[in-house]
């Protein structure tokens, strides 16, 4: 396919809300052109083989929050996405002898929860019904675009759909929204249970990617927001795509081209051309430039405003802002070749079950969390790691060889800005080396069975894939960073101070994860202003 001569809309960043928006704005007649700076798109959400035989999702690693509007309107499932569940949501070894198991059903995990706790396990249905009430307003406003503060009368009459909303509930309800939007996780989680392990389990959701103690003011909404997804119609469950992450985003670049999508890979974006008449194209690194109506960035607000458009443009204040903008979710990956299975002290057996397929979490209370976070804010490292390990090769054996593994090593809390003069290159591999130790405390096989590693620290993830500060989300999800805030109040509708130039990745609402909103939702905002003719061409 040749590029499109007269371009209506760029996009930078080629990850899975640049392809997503590049597919609704193609639907709708525009002439599209997608730019990725790597070799392949689908940016953090990519499968590749990281040693002879295995392949693994290299940075993001389970589905659940993926949009079934999304997967509905691109036509995924058509293009040969196919996403199984896990039979169990998570697995948390607690010592060599005991162990907790939450999902497969409710009376699963009430029978889970009772050999610790009978008054807990009597409080679970309440607790998920608690959640879901509220996930479900978060569903509704996830797919909608913030009423911009500053904006017309259309965003005022929008801000009163919101609060009519919200009128609706019951006091009770009101009151557990409120919790959800203000509360810490372990406080939340505090005042619904007593045992130490499934408040584990339950909070580890509350950290993933975010740089916080699990009580720190916040962290309950975090927690929401990895629940509110949902797995072929299942929610609150989460899955796996076969053949990795990179499915869902192959699947999406394959739809995209179907509509007439142009896709560059190996163009890297140095800057955005801007004129008196707003965002005109981009500069690539190798010096071409390239036109269009209007530019959609993919990219966290940080990198956009700060390195790919020159300063004097924007407004001071602004700026200054934008240079406070949070970026910092701790992550550590690692990616590991396995000859053999786990071995589980508390579950000896290293033939597949459940337990394997599983969210298997090494984080056995909300103490131990929090330790690992000061930790992080002391030494750079946690010194007892919290880490999600998936081994999807159970469930999908396109990944590996037979009778061999792959593993996903999901590790908090890693600081992204190290004291007394340490660098990430440098200890990198000691880093790595205690995610090993800190796995085989609880699988004494584990060290011995790791054939190979592909290491993400922090810094790898901001080279490798331009996620700033290596935040898999585009940005902290604090409550000053979300809905018509994020990126930043007056501009939460997906614009931005310059003409033209629109956010389409995780900077915006709703955030981070795989959901293919804020993708989606930009697009509705971009095709807006082409029916309004503010993007007609102008006259220099």
């Amino acid at each position: 396919m040749s590029p499109p001569v007269d371009c209506d809309v760029l996009i930078v960043g080629g990850g899975h809300n640049g392809l997503t928006c590049a597919c609704y704005l193609a639907a709708a007649g525009l002439k599209v052109r997608i730019l990725e700076r790597r070799p392949v798109v689908g940016g953090a959400a990519v499968t590749e083989e990281f040693y002879p035989g295995f392949r693994n999702s290299t940075a993001s690693y389970t589905v659940s929050l993926l949009n079934p509007r999304v997967i509905r309107d691109l036509r995924l499932a058509e293009h040969g996405l196919r996403i199984v569940e896990r039979p169990i949501s998570n697995f948390l070894p607690l010592s060599d002898t005991d162990y907790l198991k939450v999902g497969g059903s409710l009376a699963a995990t009430q029978a889970e929860v009772a050999r610790f706790s009978a008054a807990d396990a009597a409080r679970l249905p309440g607790y998920y019904a608690m959640l879901e009430s509220v996930a479900d307003i978060l569903r509704d406003l996830s797919l909608e675009t913030p009423p911009n503060v500053g904006g017309g009368a259309g965003d005022f009459f929008a801000a009163i759909k919101v609060a009519r909303r919200f009128k609706k509930l019951d006091m009770a309800a009101r009151r557990n929204v409120l919790d959800l939007f203000t509360k810490s996780a372990g406080d939340l989680l505090d005042m619904w249970f007593e045992s130490a392990p499934i408040k584990a389990a339950f909070g580890f959701d509350a950290i993933v990617g975010n740089f916080a103690s699990p009580y720190a003011p916040g962290t309950a909404y975090v927690l929401l927001h990895h629940v509110f997804g949902e797995v072929n119609g299942k929610r609150g469950v989460w899955g796996h795509a076969i053949g990795g992450m990179g499915a869902i985003t192959q699947a999406m670049a394959a739809e995209a081209q179907a509509r007439g999508v142009y896709i560059d890979t190996d163009a890297e974006v140095v800057n955005v051309c801007i004129d008196s008449r707003g965002a005109q194209g981009v500069q690539l690194k190798d010096g071409r430039v390239i036109e269009a109506r209007c530019v959609a960035a993919n990219v966290n607000p940080k990198l956009l405003y700060l390195d790919l458009i020159d300063a004097p443009v924007l407004d001071a204040e602004f700026l200054q802002r934008m240079r406070s903008w949070k970026c910092a979710s701790a992550t550590f990956r690692m990616n590991v070749a396995l000859r053999e299975l786990p071995d589980f002290n508390c579950l000896p057996g290293m033939v597949a079950a459940e337990h394997h397929q599983s969210g298997i979490i090494m984080a056995p209370s909300l103490k131990y969390m929090e330790q690992a976070y000061f930790d992080a804010r002391t030494y750079g490292c946690s010194r007892a790691p919290v880490i999600e390990m998936l081994i999807p090769s159970t469930v999908d054996d396109t990944l590996a060889p037979p009778g061999q593994h792959v593993a996903s090593l999901f590790c908090q809390h890693f600081n992204p800005e190290l004291p007394d003069g340490l660098t990430w290159d440098g200890i990198r591999e000691d880093a790595a080396n205690h995610v090993i130790d800190t796995v085989a405390r609880y699988a004494q096989n584990f060290r011995d069975a790791v054939i190979a590693r592909k290491i993400l620290s922090p810094l790898d993830m901001e080279r490798e894939f331009g996620l700033t500060g290596g935040d898999i989300f585009h940005g902290a999800l604090t409550l000053d960073q979300l809905w018509t805030a994020r990126p930043m109040l007056g501009y939460g509708d997906y614009r931005s101070p310059v003409n033209r130039l629109y956010l389409c990745g995780a900077g915006t609402h709703p955030g981070g994860g795989v959901t293919g909103l804020p993708g989606r939702n930009a697009a509705r905002e971009i095709i807006r202003d082409f029916k309004r003719g503010k993007l007609k061409v102008q006259k220099a």
